[in-house]
């Protein structure tokens, strides 16, 4: 169940980021984030109010509120580098690389006492690399500077921020992840103050924004609890395979050519998820 958990959270995952890259080459991408940041905060707390989860926060290092302040200000950041590399036109550089972060929630959490089978472990290398194949890594014509600054920063980000949702998770889930959007919006009202810019969308627009809202914010909460209930370093990897998701958004929607590499990724990350679920 919770392979099955961290997986959904996936492919949420991709499809905000897919809807966010496409919108991100008309909009600037920081405008795009905050609406979509700002749809999220209100959406937890909607689920907060249904549910009757709120309870107060507390200054401990293993309590939700510090680890949700940096979750989200570290995610945003991270999809600030991700989105801004996705509107170059550079997918296939920042996405697989972006991806690489899981492997900082990994390691904290194996020298933090978590334990893995030799099979498991074999099972998330599998993933890792097929994620990272599956994204269609554009390597032919080198290395542009400014993507791989991108996309490295994209990955240590997301990976100090899954590393945060993991210790705030263990407190509240839903907590960690409204007091995320609750940092990212003072953020977000910060920057449209000063620039006195809210992103001129079109009315058509707004389903799209709203929907990479919900999902990324669905995406974020179902990580947490899937960490809570499982094994951390099998959900955070599970959890990265977002790049997939978009990869088959862009194939289906935007009929972008799949590569020979791509088709062997899929092949590799569904043999490590089998492996990491049946064992």
């Amino acid at each position: 169940m919770v392979s099955l958990i961290a997986l959904i959270s996936s492919a949420l995952w991709g499809s905000a980021d897919f809807e966010g890259g496409r919108l991100s080459k008309k909009h600037r991408p920081i405008a795009v984030l905050g609406f979509s940041q700002v749809v999220g905060l209100m959406f937890g707390i909607n689920v907060i109010v249904i549910t009757s989860s709120w309870h107060a926060p507390t200054l401990s290092a293993h309590g939700y509120f510090i680890s949700g302040i940096g979750a989200g200000l570290f995610g945003y950041l991270g999809l600030m580098c991700l989105y801004t590399g996705l509107a170059s036109g550079s997918m296939g550089v920042v996405s697989p690389i972006s991806s690489m972060g899981a492997v900082i929630p990994v390691a904290y959490a194996l020298l933090h006492g978590a334990s893995l089978s030799l099979i498991t472990s074999i099972g998330i290398a599998l993933a890792l690399v097929g994620v990272f194949c599956a994204s269609g890594p554009e390597f032919s014509n080198g290395l542009p500077f400014r993507p791989l600054l991108l996309a490295l920063c994209a990955a240590c980000s997301f990976g100090v921020a899954m590393t945060f949702i993991s210790i705030g998770s263990k407190s509240s889930p839903l907590m960690t992840m409204v007091t995320m959007r609750a940092a990212t919006f003072v953020v977000t009202i910060s920057i449209a103050i000063r620039t006195r810019n809210f992103g001129g969308f079109e009315r058509e627009e707004y389903p799209g924004l709203i929907f990479m809202g919900v999902a990324d914010f669905s995406a974020n909460l179902l990580l947490g609890i899937a960490c809570a209930r499982g094994s951390v370093p099998v959900a955070m990897v599970l959890g990265s395979m977002y790049p997939i998701a978009t990869a088959v958004l862009a194939f289906k929607l935007l009929h972008e050519r799949l590569h020979k590499i791509q088709y062997v990724g899929v092949v590799l990350a569904v043999s490590g998820v089998a492996l990491i679920s049946a064992f």
